[in-house]
């Protein structure tokens, strides 16, 4: 945009605030602002209106480090020549929201929607961290196509316990094995665990926190090395002043996420998560942010694009170490450094820094050659997920990153065979009943079974829990058996270690097979193929369609959840609100006068 355009452009704030033809709706817009002391010379002066969408809170502890950083944004603002309107959005903790947080997703990204439709605002700051508060606020942009930028809030510091490392989330599920095998007591846990959190921020692991941001970065939709400087460093501090200049000069250019959040753009995500180790969880979050940018991907472009992806970064659960380590390495440019010298990147593409995406990356080369692998020596060669069909659902996928030796020796290695098994499934119906019967002598658990969890899908659940990384039995675990073969129609942790087959679609409470699954079931995994499949006829699961109700689901106990259930897709495509998908770039339509 020219420096005349730039002059002369009216902003969307304007039909508010100086309005001629409607001066007492103008009246009674500005009338109000005054209360607090903001004044109607800087309301109607022209300049840009930059909303701060808020996200931390006391019960979203993961975020709470954007109250502090809210004022830095504002400070760069009204430095780089815009007004500030800071405000709260709903609140995604995943640690603490039952019956998951993934529920609250649609919410938070509907509020944001309402908000930046309906208030005076020009372009918008998106403070982002904790799991879901990422691609909510990234759905609510490509809605909107309003100028937006992603501030995150970074990773906590990393977290230490007797001499050793510690990650968020990760600590849990090795803690709870250790339990399990007797190995250390009630308090020993939840020392473990209080020390994998040491700071401000959000997982100091590659779980789904890390990840989503990483993510909007590798979109485009941040500043350059923005997602791991850890929460409670200064270089946090200044990296929010200067998104919040920055956002200024979008608002300025008129720079909205429609020219950002393109195929290509979603394709690199897509590639960098492979090559970070990232979370299951981005597989229906980068869908659910590309319906809602207009932008088709399909089951065949994350193995066309992402499987043969080597894993570069070595951070747990995929890796060793942790964020601080991570950041001072290089970050994300510096994993996409070194996937663009291969070739993996469609890198000529726009970002909110106002250069292209190889423009960013220029001498963004790692001297950690042990935590940044060099393309040429991945900690391992084929990392992205594998997707997976068969009789049981239409698709699924597995992280084959977190597959362990011990795993793939027992599974994955028979002679003539490899990459295939079988096992005899035992199927659980929702958290509940695993956590009740797990330890249960009569179910036979034993090395060869696979775990089955269903009903815990979008719609059953709902939400979609994180419940798939289902542990052995105690009496397995003390043999030093600490990895079953699981699936489910639910997700699991992205700080889990477990190579689980999940996000199965279409779940058992929709319709699918996975509602005719019977303990004592073979159930046979070809990893080459791409398969997953009851080893059953097709006359006998119509047979136990035609004669068996899909099991029950727990009925909604908030208004809420009824609406989700009622509106909600399938993990395989995002777990959209449906309906949603039909508004695009409402932020160009303004809406109605109040009065």
């Amino acid at each position: 945009m020219s420096e005349q355009d730039k002059k002369t452009r009216r902003y969307r704030s304007q039909d508010w605030f100086d309005n001629p033809e409607r001066i007492d709706m103008t009246a009674l817009y500005l009338e109000r602002f005054m209360n607090y002391g903001i004044t109607a010379q800087e309301l109607r002066s022209g300049r840009p209106i930059i909303g701060i969408a808020q996200s931390g809170s006391d019960i979203n502890p993961c975020n709470r480090i954007h109250l502090e950083l809210a004022k830095r944004v504002r400070e760069g603002i009204r430095d780089a020549g815009g007004i500030a309107l800071e405000f709260p959005i709903h609140p995604t903790f995943e640690n603490c929201r039952r019956p998951t947080a993934a529920i609250d997703r649609n919410l938070a990204y509907l509020g944001l929607v309402e908000i930046l439709h309906g208030y005076p605002l020009d372009a918008v700051v998106l403070m982002t961290g904790c799991d879901k508060s990422t691609p909510a606020q990234l759905m609510a942009a490509a809605t909107l196509d309003l100028p937006a930028i992603v501030l995150s809030g970074g990773p906590m510091l990393d977290g230490w316990f007797n001499g050793e490392l510690v990650g968020s989330g990760a600590a849990i599920w090795k803690g709870r094995r250790q339990l399990a095998a007797g190995q250390i007591d009630n308090e020993q846990f939840l020392q473990i665990a209080t020390a994998s959190a040491p700071s401000a921020g959000h997982c100091n692991t590659m779980g789904t926190a890390s990840t989503m941001n990483a993510l909007a970065e590798a979109l485009g939709m941040s500043l350059t090395g923005c997602s791991a400087i850890p929460a409670p460093y200064r270089e946090r501090g200044q990296i929010a002043y200067e998104t919040g200049r920055r956002i200024v000069g979008l608002a300025q250019d008129d720079v909205r996420p429609s020219q950002i959040l393109t195929r290509d753009a979603f394709l690199d995500a897509i590639v960098v998560n492979a090559a970070i180790g990232g979370s299951t969880n981005a597989q229906p979050h980068i869908m659910a942010m590309a319906r809602h940018a207009g932008v088709e991907i399909t089951p065949q472009d994350w193995m066309a694009v992402g499987y043969d992806v080597p894993l570069l970064l070595n951070m747990q659960p995929a890796g060793k170490y942790l964020g601080e380590r991570f950041h001072r390495a290089g970050g994300v440019p510096a994993v996409m450094w070194e996937l663009q010298q291969a070739g993996l990147l469609r890198s000529e593409r726009p970002t909110v820094t106002g250069q292209t995406m190889a423009q960013n990356l220029q001498g963004r080369a790692s001297n950690d050659r042990e935590m940044i692998k060099p393309f040429a020596e991945p900690l391992k060669t084929q990392a992205g997920f594998l997707v997976l069909k068969g009789n049981l659902f239409d698709f699924a996928i597995m992280k084959t990153s977190v597959i362990s030796a011990d795993f793939r020796q027992r599974y994955l290695s028979t002679p003539g065979r490899e990459g295939v098994f079988e096992c005899r499934v035992v199927v659980f119906d929702g958290a509940d009943d695993y956590h009740t019967r797990i330890n249960d002598p009569a179910l036979g658990i034993d090395a060869q079974t696979m775990l089955v969890i269903r009903g815990a899908g979008p719609i059953g659940w709902p939400g979609s829990a994180e419940v798939v990384n289902m542990q052995p039995p105690d009496a397995l675990i003390k043999q030093g058996i600490t990895a079953l073969p699981t699936l489910g129609d639910g997700r699991q942790s992205g700080t889990s270690d477990s190579p689980s087959i999940l996000n199965a679609s279409p779940e058992s409470a929709a319709g699918g097979n996975l509602a005719w699954l019977r303990t004592g079931d073979t159930v046979r995994v070809d990893l080459h193929a791409g398969s997953c499949d009851v080893l059953l006829s097709d006359e006998e699961m119509a047979q136990r369609r035609a004669s068996e109700p899909v099991p029950p689901v727990p009925p909604s106990q908030t208004p809420w959840q009824e609406i989700y259930r009622a509106t909600v897709g399938q993990l395989q495509s995002g777990a959209c609100m449906e309906l949603a998908l039909n508004y695009r770039a409402v932020g160009q339509d303004m809406p109605r006068h109040n009065h």
